[in-house]
């Protein structure tokens, strides 16, 4: 059975850093696309970065510079490093794999974990 499980989220000031991390069982996160996705209060979930099985990166166009999306394949594991954080940054973001390995849209995302939240105070 597949589950991923997100962590380290938290609160921190604008301008700060925070590194939230997603581990997976049950699948390989090697073979297939992985990404972040995030939703605010009232808003849609939206796409923040995703990585391919060969670890090619893509991210959402107002993120790009200062969000990070990486992988430890032997550790199963995903990482999103967040720098320079602003109070609209504020969401529960969510680890999510896909259908696809290489090609990794938005659309092709269809299993997520539980969130973990990221708060940012002006």
């Amino acid at each position: 059975q597949v589950r991923l499980v997100e962590s380290g989220g938290g609160s921190v000031q604008a301008g700060g850093s925070l590194r939230i991390s997603c581990t997976a069982s049950g699948n390989t996160i090697s073979s297939v696309c992985m990404g972040w996705f995030r939703q605010a209060p009232g808003k849609e979930r939206e796409g923040v970065a995703v990585i391919n099985r060969y670890g090619a990166t893509s991210y959402s166009d107002s993120l790009k510079g200062r969000f990070t999306i990486s992988k430890d394949n032997a550790k199963n594991t995903l990482f999103l490093q967040m720098n320079s954080l602003r109070p609209e940054d504020t969401a529960m973001y969510y680890c999510a794999s896909a259908s696809t390995s290489i090609a990794c849209p938005f659309s092709a995302f269809n299993f997520w974990g539980q969130g973990t939240q990221v708060t940012v105070s002006s």
